[in-house]
Protein backbone atom coordinates (compact mmCIF):
# COMPACT_ATOMS: atom_id res chain seq x y z
CA UNK A 1 0.00 0.00 0.00
CA UNK A 2 2.86 2.45 0.76
CA UNK A 3 1.07 5.15 2.85
CA UNK A 4 2.32 6.84 5.52
CA UNK A 5 0.07 8.02 8.14
CA UNK A 6 0.64 9.30 11.58
CA UNK A 7 -1.77 8.32 14.15
CA UNK A 8 -2.21 11.18 16.71
CA UNK A 9 -2.98 9.52 20.28
CA UNK A 10 -1.28 6.49 21.87
CA UNK A 11 -4.12 5.22 23.69
CA UNK A 12 -5.42 2.10 23.58
CA UNK A 13 -7.19 2.28 20.17
CA UNK A 14 -4.59 4.60 18.67
CA UNK A 15 -2.11 2.43 19.22
CA UNK A 16 -4.19 -0.62 18.49
CA UNK A 17 -4.70 1.35 14.90
CA UNK A 18 -1.23 1.82 14.16
CA UNK A 19 -0.32 -1.50 14.83
CA UNK A 20 -3.10 -2.62 12.35
CA UNK A 21 -1.67 0.29 9.71
CA UNK A 22 1.44 -1.03 10.33
CA UNK A 23 1.25 -4.83 9.67
CA UNK A 24 -0.68 -3.90 6.59
CA UNK A 25 1.86 -2.17 4.91
CA UNK A 26 1.61 1.38 6.10
CA UNK A 27 4.34 3.56 7.00
CA UNK A 28 3.71 4.46 10.11
CA UNK A 29 4.05 6.94 12.90
CA UNK A 30 2.79 6.87 16.71
CA UNK A 31 2.77 10.51 18.24
CA UNK A 32 1.48 10.91 21.66
CA UNK A 33 2.04 14.06 24.49
CA UNK A 34 4.19 11.99 26.47
CA UNK A 35 7.91 11.75 25.66
CA UNK A 36 9.18 9.11 28.05
CA UNK A 37 5.84 7.15 27.29
CA UNK A 38 6.71 7.21 23.61
CA UNK A 39 10.51 6.04 24.30
CA UNK A 40 9.34 2.77 26.73
CA UNK A 41 7.24 1.83 23.92
CA UNK A 42 9.58 2.15 21.35
CA UNK A 43 11.83 0.29 23.21
CA UNK A 44 9.65 -2.48 24.49
CA UNK A 45 7.41 -2.66 21.15
CA UNK A 46 4.55 -2.73 23.48
CA UNK A 47 2.20 -0.28 24.88
CA UNK A 48 2.44 -1.23 28.64
CA UNK A 49 -0.41 1.31 30.02
CA UNK A 50 -2.98 0.45 27.51
CA UNK A 51 -2.15 -2.74 25.82
CA UNK A 52 0.36 -4.36 27.72
CA UNK A 53 -0.55 -8.51 26.38
CA UNK A 54 -0.11 -6.58 22.75
CA UNK A 55 3.45 -6.80 20.93
CA UNK A 56 3.64 -4.02 18.35
CA UNK A 57 5.56 -4.42 14.63
CA UNK A 58 9.17 -3.43 14.60
CA UNK A 59 8.55 -1.28 11.88
CA UNK A 60 5.60 1.05 13.82
CA UNK A 61 7.69 4.15 14.92
CA UNK A 62 6.74 6.88 17.95
CA UNK A 63 7.26 10.85 17.69
CA UNK A 64 6.48 12.70 20.55
CA UNK A 65 7.10 15.78 18.06
CA UNK A 66 4.03 16.50 16.45
CA UNK A 67 5.94 18.54 13.52
CA UNK A 68 7.92 15.67 12.81
CA UNK A 69 5.07 13.04 12.81
CA UNK A 70 3.46 14.83 10.78
CA UNK A 71 6.41 15.99 8.18
CA UNK A 72 5.75 13.66 5.61
CA UNK A 73 2.40 12.40 6.71
CA UNK A 74 -0.09 11.42 3.57
CA UNK A 75 -2.73 11.00 6.32
CA UNK A 76 -3.27 12.42 9.91
CA UNK A 77 -5.60 10.02 11.63
CA UNK A 78 -6.41 11.16 15.06
CA UNK A 79 -7.69 8.57 17.99
CA UNK A 80 -7.71 11.01 21.45
CA UNK A 81 -11.26 11.79 23.56
CA UNK A 82 -13.81 13.87 21.99
CA UNK A 83 -13.17 16.46 24.82
CA UNK A 84 -9.20 16.36 23.25
CA UNK A 85 -10.55 16.86 19.56
CA UNK A 86 -10.55 20.10 19.04
CA UNK A 87 -7.27 21.17 20.54
CA UNK A 88 -5.53 18.20 18.39
CA UNK A 89 -7.33 19.57 15.29
CA UNK A 90 -5.87 22.94 15.90
CA UNK A 91 -2.70 21.88 16.59
CA UNK A 92 -2.62 19.18 13.47
CA UNK A 93 -3.99 21.59 10.91
CA UNK A 94 -0.90 23.74 10.09
CA UNK A 95 1.30 21.11 10.43
CA UNK A 96 -0.36 19.15 7.68
CA UNK A 97 0.37 18.96 4.15
CA UNK A 98 -1.18 20.28 1.32
CA UNK A 99 -2.70 17.22 0.03
CA UNK A 100 -2.37 14.82 2.99
CA UNK A 101 -5.75 14.23 4.03
CA UNK A 102 -7.56 13.94 8.02
CA UNK A 103 -9.24 10.78 9.21
CA UNK A 104 -10.42 10.29 12.72
CA UNK A 105 -11.55 7.44 15.33
CA UNK A 106 -12.79 9.36 18.08
CA UNK A 107 -16.55 9.30 19.25
CA UNK A 108 -18.53 11.95 20.80
CA UNK A 109 -19.48 15.63 20.23
CA UNK A 110 -17.52 18.64 21.33
CA UNK A 111 -18.26 19.16 24.42
CA UNK A 112 -20.10 22.05 25.60
CA UNK A 113 -21.93 23.21 21.90
CA UNK A 114 -22.81 19.20 21.00
CA UNK A 115 -21.47 20.11 17.24
CA UNK A 116 -20.22 16.92 15.78
CA UNK A 117 -16.51 16.19 14.99
CA UNK A 118 -16.89 16.80 11.12
CA UNK A 119 -18.68 20.06 11.53
CA UNK A 120 -15.26 21.28 13.21
CA UNK A 121 -12.90 19.47 10.68
CA UNK A 122 -14.87 21.30 7.39
CA UNK A 123 -14.68 24.83 9.40
CA UNK A 124 -10.70 24.00 9.73
CA UNK A 125 -9.71 22.20 6.62
CA UNK A 126 -12.53 22.88 4.43
CA UNK A 127 -10.64 21.69 1.35
CA UNK A 128 -9.07 18.80 3.03
CA UNK A 129 -10.23 15.42 2.39
CA UNK A 130 -11.60 13.94 5.58
CA UNK A 131 -13.42 10.78 6.85
CA UNK A 132 -14.64 9.47 10.45
CA UNK A 133 -14.23 5.52 11.19
CA UNK A 134 -16.34 4.00 13.56
CA UNK A 135 -18.38 0.61 14.08
CA UNK A 136 -18.22 -2.08 16.53
CA UNK A 137 -14.11 -2.17 17.69
CA UNK A 138 -12.73 -3.17 20.76
CA UNK A 139 -9.17 -2.45 20.81
CA UNK A 140 -7.85 -5.33 22.74
CA UNK A 141 -9.46 -7.37 20.46
CA UNK A 142 -8.03 -5.63 17.38
CA UNK A 143 -4.92 -5.66 18.77
CA UNK A 144 -5.30 -9.49 18.91
CA UNK A 145 -5.96 -9.85 15.64
CA UNK A 146 -9.55 -11.41 16.46
CA UNK A 147 -12.43 -10.46 13.65
CA UNK A 148 -13.46 -7.43 13.47
CA UNK A 149 -15.78 -5.04 11.09
CA UNK A 150 -15.32 -1.20 11.06
CA UNK A 151 -17.43 1.28 8.60
CA UNK A 152 -15.37 4.69 7.12
CA UNK A 153 -17.71 7.28 6.22
CA UNK A 154 -16.71 10.26 3.91
CA UNK A 155 -18.32 12.81 2.08
CA UNK A 156 -15.49 12.22 -0.93
CA UNK A 157 -16.32 8.61 -1.88
CA UNK A 158 -12.84 8.23 -3.10
CA UNK A 159 -11.23 9.15 0.58
CA UNK A 160 -13.22 6.79 2.48
CA UNK A 161 -12.11 3.84 0.21
CA UNK A 162 -8.56 4.82 0.23
CA UNK A 163 -8.80 4.77 4.50
CA UNK A 164 -11.01 1.99 4.44
CA UNK A 165 -8.41 0.19 1.89
CA UNK A 166 -5.38 1.18 4.43
CA UNK A 167 -7.28 -0.53 7.31
CA UNK A 168 -8.90 -4.06 5.72
CA UNK A 169 -7.26 -7.12 6.19
CA UNK A 170 -8.32 -10.63 6.44
CA UNK A 171 -9.31 -10.49 10.51
CA UNK A 172 -10.45 -6.31 10.11
CA UNK A 173 -13.21 -5.67 7.68
CA UNK A 174 -13.83 -1.55 6.51
CA UNK A 175 -16.91 -1.13 4.81
CA UNK A 176 -17.86 2.67 3.82
CA UNK A 177 -20.42 5.06 3.44
CA UNK A 178 -20.85 8.76 3.13
CA UNK A 179 -23.01 9.73 6.03
CA UNK A 180 -20.68 11.71 8.51
CA UNK A 181 -23.51 12.45 10.24
CA UNK A 182 -25.10 9.48 11.06
CA UNK A 183 -21.81 7.51 11.41
CA UNK A 184 -20.66 10.50 14.71
CA UNK A 185 -24.08 9.95 15.93
CA UNK A 186 -24.22 6.65 16.36
CA UNK A 187 -20.72 5.81 17.61
CA UNK A 188 -21.54 9.46 20.13
CA UNK A 189 -24.73 8.12 21.20
CA UNK A 190 -24.70 4.46 21.81
CA UNK A 191 -21.81 5.63 24.88
CA UNK A 192 -24.60 7.29 26.73
CA UNK A 193 -26.64 4.15 26.33
CA UNK A 194 -24.07 1.44 27.85
CA UNK A 195 -24.18 3.67 30.51
CA UNK A 196 -28.08 3.02 31.20
CA UNK A 197 -27.70 -0.76 30.09
CA UNK A 198 -24.74 -1.03 32.86
CA UNK A 199 -26.62 0.48 35.53
CA UNK A 200 -29.46 -1.85 34.86
CA UNK A 201 -27.20 -4.89 34.83
CA UNK A 202 -25.46 -3.64 37.93
CA UNK A 203 -28.76 -3.51 39.67
CA UNK A 204 -29.27 -7.21 38.55
CA UNK A 205 -32.75 -6.56 36.48
CA UNK A 206 -32.30 -9.35 34.29
CA UNK A 207 -31.12 -9.74 30.19
CA UNK A 208 -34.46 -8.68 29.30
CA UNK A 209 -33.99 -5.32 30.88
CA UNK A 210 -30.81 -5.34 29.33
CA UNK A 211 -32.24 -5.82 25.68
CA UNK A 212 -35.46 -3.97 26.19
CA UNK A 213 -32.99 -1.11 26.93
CA UNK A 214 -30.95 -1.87 24.04
CA UNK A 215 -33.87 -1.68 21.80
CA UNK A 216 -35.91 1.56 23.34
CA UNK A 217 -32.10 3.08 23.02
CA UNK A 218 -31.85 1.96 19.44
CA UNK A 219 -35.64 3.86 19.11
CA UNK A 220 -33.88 6.97 20.71
CA UNK A 221 -30.88 7.25 18.15
CA UNK A 222 -33.32 6.63 15.16
CA UNK A 223 -35.61 9.45 16.25
CA UNK A 224 -32.49 12.03 17.32
CA UNK A 225 -31.16 10.64 13.55
CA UNK A 226 -34.05 11.78 11.65
CA UNK A 227 -34.59 15.40 13.13
CA UNK A 228 -30.92 15.81 12.44
CA UNK A 229 -30.83 14.30 8.86
CA UNK A 230 -28.96 11.53 9.18
CA UNK A 231 -29.75 7.95 7.66
CA UNK A 232 -31.87 5.73 9.07
CA UNK A 233 -29.55 2.61 7.03
CA UNK A 234 -26.31 4.49 8.67
CA UNK A 235 -27.83 4.07 11.99
CA UNK A 236 -29.04 0.64 11.34
CA UNK A 237 -25.64 -0.60 10.52
CA UNK A 238 -22.48 -0.96 12.08
CA UNK A 239 -22.23 2.74 12.92
CA UNK A 240 -25.39 2.41 15.20
CA UNK A 241 -26.93 -0.97 15.91
CA UNK A 242 -23.26 -2.78 15.60
CA UNK A 243 -21.82 -0.47 18.14
CA UNK A 244 -24.47 -0.16 20.28
CA UNK A 245 -25.27 -4.25 21.00
CA UNK A 246 -21.59 -4.40 21.36
CA UNK A 247 -20.55 -1.58 24.15
CA UNK A 248 -24.16 -2.26 25.80
CA UNK A 249 -22.72 -5.94 26.13
CA UNK A 250 -19.54 -5.82 26.19
CA UNK A 251 -17.04 -6.74 29.01
CA UNK A 252 -14.37 -4.64 27.64
CA UNK A 253 -17.23 -1.92 27.45
CA UNK A 254 -15.28 1.12 29.92
CA UNK A 255 -19.07 2.54 29.48
CA UNK A 256 -21.22 -0.10 30.27
CA UNK A 257 -18.63 -0.57 33.52
CA UNK A 258 -19.03 2.29 34.20
CA UNK A 259 -23.07 2.13 34.38
CA UNK A 260 -22.38 -1.22 36.33
CA UNK A 261 -20.90 0.33 39.26
CA UNK A 262 -23.10 3.12 39.42
CA UNK A 263 -26.35 0.84 39.24
CA UNK A 264 -24.49 -1.19 42.01
CA UNK A 265 -24.24 1.82 44.16
CA UNK A 266 -20.78 3.21 43.72
CA UNK A 267 -20.64 7.25 43.96
CA UNK A 268 -19.87 8.47 40.57
CA UNK A 269 -16.25 9.74 40.94
CA UNK A 270 -15.56 6.85 42.67
CA UNK A 271 -16.90 4.91 39.62
CA UNK A 272 -15.02 7.11 37.05
CA UNK A 273 -11.54 6.59 39.27
CA UNK A 274 -12.09 2.88 39.08
CA UNK A 275 -12.33 2.99 34.92
CA UNK A 276 -9.37 4.99 34.92
CA UNK A 277 -10.09 5.92 31.28
CA UNK A 278 -11.84 8.53 29.79
CA UNK A 279 -15.94 7.41 29.73
CA UNK A 280 -17.15 9.06 26.91
CA UNK A 281 -21.00 8.80 27.97
CA UNK A 282 -19.79 10.51 30.89
CA UNK A 283 -19.31 13.72 29.03
CA UNK A 284 -21.78 12.87 26.16
CA UNK A 285 -25.32 12.92 27.47
CA UNK A 286 -25.72 16.13 28.14
CA UNK A 287 -24.79 16.97 24.08
CA UNK A 288 -27.53 14.30 23.48
CA UNK A 289 -29.58 15.78 25.56
CA UNK A 290 -28.87 19.28 24.03
CA UNK A 291 -29.62 18.26 20.36
CA UNK A 292 -33.27 16.52 21.78
CA UNK A 293 -34.08 19.64 23.24
CA UNK A 294 -33.26 21.77 20.12
CA UNK A 295 -35.40 19.19 18.21
CA UNK A 296 -37.79 18.84 20.77
CA UNK A 297 -37.52 15.13 21.14
CA UNK A 298 -38.34 13.36 24.22
CA UNK A 299 -35.00 10.81 24.94
CA UNK A 300 -36.53 9.30 28.14
CA UNK A 301 -33.49 7.01 28.48
CA UNK A 302 -30.55 9.37 27.82
CA UNK A 303 -32.45 12.07 30.00
CA UNK A 304 -32.28 9.60 32.69
CA UNK A 305 -28.98 8.75 32.43
CA UNK A 306 -28.25 13.00 32.32
CA UNK A 307 -29.99 12.74 35.51
CA UNK A 308 -28.21 10.06 36.86
CA UNK A 309 -25.06 11.09 36.26
CA UNK A 310 -26.08 15.15 37.39
CA UNK A 311 -26.91 13.42 40.90
CA UNK A 312 -30.59 14.85 40.77
CA UNK A 313 -31.86 11.46 40.45
CA UNK A 314 -30.60 8.04 42.00
CA UNK A 315 -30.47 4.74 39.19
CA UNK A 316 -33.70 3.46 41.38
CA UNK A 317 -35.35 6.42 40.94
CA UNK A 318 -34.63 6.70 37.10
CA UNK A 319 -35.71 3.21 36.62
CA UNK A 320 -38.95 3.50 38.26
CA UNK A 321 -39.78 6.80 36.21
CA UNK A 322 -39.12 5.11 32.98
CA UNK A 323 -41.42 2.02 34.21
CA UNK A 324 -44.22 4.46 34.90
CA UNK A 325 -44.12 6.03 31.54
CA UNK A 326 -47.43 5.87 29.97
CA UNK A 327 -48.16 3.19 27.14
CA UNK A 328 -47.57 4.23 23.98
CA UNK A 329 -46.89 3.02 19.75
CA UNK A 330 -43.33 1.18 19.59
CA UNK A 331 -42.58 3.96 17.11
CA UNK A 332 -44.00 6.96 15.48
CA UNK A 333 -46.01 6.50 12.25
CA UNK A 334 -43.72 8.76 10.07
CA UNK A 335 -40.01 7.47 11.18
CA UNK A 336 -39.21 4.93 8.56
CA UNK A 337 -41.03 7.01 5.77
CA UNK A 338 -39.29 7.96 2.37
Amino acid sequence: MGATVAVLGAGSWGTALAALLTRNGARTTLWGRDAQALARIAAAHRNARYLPEMELPVALRCESDLRTALSDAEIALVAVPSHAFHQMLDEAAPLLAPDAGFAWATKGFEPGTGRFLHELVSERLPDTPSAVITGPSFAREVAAGLPTAVTVHSSRDPFAHRIAELLHSTSFRAYTGNDMLGAELGGAMKNVLAVATGVADGMQLGLNARAGLITRGMNEMLRLGAALGAQAQTLMGLAGLGDLVLTCTGELSRNHRFGVALGRGVPLKQALEQIGQVVEGAVTADEVMRLAERHRLDLPISQHVQLVLRGEMTPADALHALLARERKAEYPEHLFRS
